[in-house]
């Protein structure tokens, strides 16, 4: 991947090189690295560092913490695209005897399995992973701490399972399997269980004065699938592409698409940020933007990759300090820039090559009731269903090949649309999960359910 800054306008260059100083000066990093990608590539790197010489550039290892998880939730969807697990399985059908085995797959991905936020015993960030050489140490004698499904509760020890569960499905360690089935088929060269030189030290900030302490750089063992990864903004960069676009020799577009899901309730302190859950995603509302991705901390390390597929915007920024600049905003706050300064150019409309009669005549104004709706074809062989005006409910749908059509998104995803004909072949209505819509409001001899009054429309006499 290349990054050919001069593709960004240099006012916008300078305001992200502007966040990322104000965040490096403000949060007291040591060194701060960010990455900007638009279109598929990096676009614009930039750095501050409290070096003199050379900055930390794009090729620049650092820890990037709970971002790791991500790496291990793609490693289980292609275990479930296999067909090797369901995510509706409970742990204990694949990995017996935990004493958390009646949380699902997905359940654990989602952080909803109740399990506790931390492995038990000395911190296990700041600690050898050889502490905790069974799964037993990692999850202690009181795993979960709340009932399994009812609650979003991030959890570390979560993903050690899940790592466990990769390594025995698959019969190889959890770094093998990353590295053959995920960072060798994407490029991720510069991505590692252990740090490979050039790479950043991780320093702590004293909180009161401007002096530093080196943090120590733990192998965590069986803790390794929540958070053991060293990697690159130009790595990350490339898995940011990844995550939107997806790629058939790792995970399909649509299972990415399943990932980016809210898949857990918001937690009531996480509501007011629109912060929620997928399946190894973070996913968050931010000054009206849907952004999805994961941030990452260790002692001595930050890190955040942020995506706007609406935008075609991503955002990876990393630093190396326990803790200092929240770079969740400064992520966010880089992706908008680009977004705001330059917004996304639509690609050219074009019209259908071919639409069959049937469908096409289903276009045009629809009535649930008294409530107007407007079927519309598209030009990518799906059809949309939307208000007439105001906020409603709305989907695209997709063709069955067999004259219906599966709704996509909102209210209507999964839900089967289908036009119902008169024995003459003529439409007589839409049938929507059991909704019914008509060209004419309670139309006159169509199957609305509870019938329609015979005296039709009147006014008030």
């Amino acid at each position: 991947m290349t990054t050919p800054q001069e593709e960004l306008l240099p006012g916008t260059r300078r305001a992200l090189l502007h966040r990322i100083a104000v965040a490096q000066a403000e949060g007291r990093a040591p060194s701060l690295v960010a990455t900007v990608v638009r279109g598929g590539a990096s676009v614009w790197t930039g750095a501050r560092t409290s070096v003199d010489g050379h900055g930390p550039d794009e090729k620049v290892q650092y820890r990037i913490g709970s971002i790791t998880k991500t790496f291990t939730a793609v490693l289980v969807l292609r275990l479930r695209d296999e067909g090797l697990l369901d995510l509706g399985d409970p742990l204990e059908k694949h990995l017996p005897r935990t004493g958390a085995g009646e949380a699902t797959i997905a359940e654990l991905l989602a952080h909803t399995g109740g399990l506790a936020a931390e492995s038990p015993g000395p911190w296990w960030e700041r600690t050898p992973g050889s502490l905790r050489p069974e799964l037993a140490d990692v999850l202690g004698e009181r795993p979960v701490l709340h009932p399994v499904g009812r609650r979003h509760h991030y959890s570390n020890p979560g993903y050690t399972l899940l790592g466990a569960l990769v390594e025995k499905l698959r019969g190889a360690t959890w770094e093998e399997v990353l590295r053959r089935e995920v960072l060798e088929p994407l490029g991720l060269n510069r991505t590692s269980v252990r740090p490979q030189a050039p790479h950043a030290g991780g320093w702590a900030v004293h909180p009161w004065a401007d002096v530093m302490l080196p943090e120590p750089a733990e192998d965590l063992g069986r803790m390794a699938p929540a958070g053991q990864l060293w990697s690159t903004t130009g790595d990350l960069a490339r898995f940011a592409v990844f995550l939107i676009q997806g790629d058939d020799s790792v995970l399909s577009a649509w299972t990415l698409r399943e990932m980016r899901t809210p898949a857990a309730p918001a937690e009531t302190a996480d509501l007011a940020d629109g912060l929620t859950y997928g399946l190894g995603m973070q996913v968050l509302h931010r000054s009206g933007r849907l952004l999805v991705g994961h941030s990452g901390s260790l002692p001595g390390f930050l890190a955040s990759l942020l995506i706007s597929e609406a935008d075609d915007v991503a955002a990876v920024v990393l630093a190396n300090c326990t803790s200092g600049p929240t770079l969740f905003s400064v992520a966010a706050d880089l992706v908008r820039t680009v977004a705001e300064a330059e917004p996304r150019i639509p690609e050219p409309w074009c019209p259908l090559r071919d639409v069959e009669p049937s469908v096409l005549e289903l276009a045009g104004q629809w009535y649930w009731g008294t409530h107007g709706f407007a079927l519309r074809v598209a030009s990518d062989g799906l059809v949309s269903l939307e208000p007439l005006s105001g906020n409603g409910r709305r989907s695209r749908f997709e063709p069955n090949g067999d004259g219906t059509w599966t709704g996509l998104e909102g209210y209507y995803a999964g839900e089967l649309l289908e036009a119902v004909r008169r024995p003459d072949g003529s439409v007589s209505h839409l049938d929507l999960g059991s909704f019914v819509f008509t060209r004419q409001p309670y139309e006159e001899g169509a199957p609305v359910p509870g019938g329609v009054d015979p005296e039709g429309w009147r006014g008030i006499g």
